[in-house]
């Protein structure tokens, strides 16, 4: 790293040194900016004083053997449109991510093995691992250029563009018009130059605004890197330069990934990883893990975690998460048009009820505005509490006085999801909001899950505020499920994005989240505690925030 290169390094131990940010904030921060791990370990360590040792590595891990893990098996074949992280976990073993978000929250060099950033935030350069497909093809810049190209096409669809609207596309005039006769505008990555590539090994990214998450970005889920040859496609026998190929797949079946003996990094330890889809009953993944027809579950429903208790073979594994649902509703609809009547249902919800009644108290109490606690960017702001006759005076001057009627949609799986419903529902009817409950399969829910009026999604963990309120209420953006749009939040948002000062952004994200609770188009109740079960056979397991399953780290004793 240059002098000119480390000159966001520097302030940020200044600012470490001054108290101002936490030591995982600084390890956060300068790993992003292109320090390595342990360089930063040693560097925090220095600055505080206290020993901040680099993660114990694991013992010699044993190899061979299958681990049968319970998990969803979803539609898997298009990786840049995922939708969820169930259907990424089954190809995270065959295509891999230019970086890497441990669970610890910091952002590793993965197929890029490196990388550098102007004191701009503007131009990031980085270098690719020498590393070779399954096939035995070269991976290349070009092959990272051409992932980066199709996920920031529009007609792709894949939610990469919420994360990277503000800084690498523009909306320009397509040449036509629309049904009123104004000008079509599309979305459009800002310049030609903005993806280079500077020769085999090297891809430059020219940012049309300052933006400090890009390594984080480029772990987003979506952003899997697949063979340019396969056209964006995905399945059994796929090219892949990771530690698995996919042999078997059977939707809302089975998964099995065989090990690669050839795989360029440590491990794998496993000969095979399968992942079982056991449907819908809440009952069959606990009587699974207690026969042993499966040694773990990826994700554990809360209302089960005593039986896990019970069994002396399993170990579980916990993790405070920004993971949550939000009732969310669509600000074009007649009935949600109103800001009043958006905030009136925020103050008709008491948060902490809900938290114990559907959650059984594990995580925290949200407040109606997507950043957690658990974000180095969160503001903390005057708690925004449950006020029932504020709701109604709410209600009133948008023209309800008698009350609203409204229907919500939501899935049944998992159960806290509806619990979480129905005791907001019960909530609401005190402030005259009469709602009904409209409970769909979770296969269909998916299908209508961003055109319902009206629902209650799931959103997992992000390790930045700003990064779920880039995908989920950013103007135009494929998963701006509620179609909010307010154009002082997108550039407060941007604004946020390109400011590595911890304390600066943290009052930007601070105004973002007085926009939400005032205007936005969400009731959010809870942040929710996470946890996984594993066979006290397996090893080298973590329970990631986001839910991934890393395969190449994860071992069996037979």
């Amino acid at each position: 790293m240059t002098d000119r290169e480390s000159a966001w390094i520097l302030k940020i131990q200044e600012q470490l040194a001054e108290g101002q940010i936490t030591r995982r904030a600084f390890l956060r921060y300068s790993t992003l900016l292109g320090m390595s791990a342990g360089a930063a370990y040693l560097s925090a360590g220095k600055i505080t004083g206290q020993p901040f040792a680099l993660p114990a590595k694991a013992a010699e891990l044993p190899k061979g053997g299958t681990l049968r893990i319970s998990m969803r098996c979803p539609k898997i074949s298009s990786p840049h449109t995922y939708t969820w992280v169930y259907d990424s976990n089954i190809g995270r073993g065959v295509h891999e991510y230019l970086t890497k978000t441990g669970a610890d929250g910091i952002t590793r060099p993965f197929l890029f093995e490196s990388w550098n950033v102007s004191d701009d935030l503007k131009t990031w350069t980085f270098k690719c691992r020498d590393v070779n497909w399954r096939n035995g093809r070269k991976f290349t810049a070009e092959d990272a250029a051409w992932n980066l190209r199709r996920v920031l096409d529009p007609a792709v669809g894949s939610s990469v563009v919420g994360l990277m609207l503000g800084y690498m596309l523009s909306e320009v005039d397509s040449g036509e018009k629309d049904e009123s006769g104004n000008p079509k505008m599309v979305q459009r990555i800002w310049d030609a130059n903005a993806i280079e590539v500077i020769d085999d090994a090297t891809v430059r990214m020219n940012l049309k605004e300052a933006q400090i998450a890009v390594p984080e970005h480029l772990f987003h889920y979506p952003l899997a890197i697949l063979d340019p040859e396969e056209n964006g496609t995905f399945g059994v026998g796929s090219n892949g330069t990771g530690a698995f190929e996919l042999v078997d797949y059977g939707l809302k079946e089975k998964a099995v990934l065989k090990a690669r003996d050839d795989w360029w990094g440590e491990g794998p330890y496993l000969d095979q990883l399968e992942y079982h889809d056991l449907g819908d009953n809440p009952s069959n993944e606990p009587a699974a893990v207690a026969s042993g027809k499966v040694d773990g579950v990826c994700s554990g429903n809360i209302e089960q975690i005593d039986l896990y208790k019970s069994m002396d073979h399993v170990e579980i594994y916990r993790v405070n998460t920004a993971e949550t649902a939000v009732a969310r509703m669509q600000v074009d609809r007649p009935e949600f048009k109103d800001p009043r009547v958006r905030k009136a249902l925020r103050l008709a919800t008491g948060q902490a009820e809900v938290l114990a009644k559907a959650h059984g108290g594990l995580g925290t109490i949200a407040e109606h505005h997507h950043v957690s606690p658990e974000h180095p960017d969160y503001f903390e702001l005057p708690p925004m509490t449950r006020d029932v006759a504020a709701a109604k005076a709410l209600l009133a001057e948008a023209g309800h006085p008698d009350g609203i009627d409204l229907e919500i949609t939501c899935k049944p799986d998992p159960s806290w999801e509806l619990a979480a419903v129905e005791t907001m529902v019960k909530q609401w009817k005190d402030a005259g909001v009469r709602c009904k409950i409209s409970v769909i399969p979770t296969d269909r829910f998916w299908n209508v899950w961003d055109k319902v009026p009206f629902g209650f999604t799931e959103w997992v963990h992000r390790p930045f505020g700003f990064m779920t309120l880039g995908l989920a209420y950013r103007t135009g953006v494929p998963w701006n499920e509620s179609h909010y749009s307010n154009p002082e939040f997108d550039a407060l948002l941007t604004k946020a994005e390109g400011t590595l000062d911890v304390k600066a952004r943290s009052e930007i994200i601070g105004q973002l989240q007085v926009i939400m609770q005032e205007d936005g188009p969400i009731v959010q109740p809870v942040w929710r505690g996470l946890y996984g079960v594993q066979d006290k056979r397996v090893k080298g397991f973590n329970m990631h925030p986001t839910r991934f399953i890393f395969g190449e780290e994860l071992a069996i004793e037979t």
